[in-house]
């Protein structure tokens, strides 16, 4: 649905707007496809660019995986080994569980924001 601003401003034409839509009306040069060419390379690349950092990641975390567990368990027997007394931690120290989810979601807006600004 367009609205009836356009319909009118299409429908009323004065003889300047007449001369300018005949000045610059012209044929499709021919280009043998050339123009759906580049379009499909950008729209391809484009994706390639989207689709390559996530699955960078991925790749990075399935990798990263077994790794981390061991450095996981070692720091288990790390702690193990140490005195309970040095373990403690005040309970002002840690954050409460609407501090975290109001972090989470100001970093996904953050992301997004950005992703917003780069396209």
């Amino acid at each position: 649905m367009t609205s009836k601003i356009i319909n009118m401003a299409e429908k009323i034409k004065d003889a300047q707007d007449r001369m300018l839509d005949s000045m610059f009306h012209s044929d499709p040069i021919a280009d043998d496809g050339f123009s759906n060419r580049v379009v499909r390379r950008i729209q391809r690349r484009l994706w390639l660019r989207r689709l390559s950092m996530p699955i960078a990641i991925g790749l990075g975390l399935v990798l990263a995986f077994q790794p981390a567990l061991d450095l996981l368990q070692t720091l288990a027997g790390l702690l193990d080994t140490m005195p309970t007394q040095n373990i403690s931690v005040p309970a002002g120290w840690i954050p409460k569980l609407q501090n975290v989810v109001l972090a989470g979601m100001l970093v996904v807006t953050g992301i997004f924001g950005l992703r917003m600004l780069e396209d």
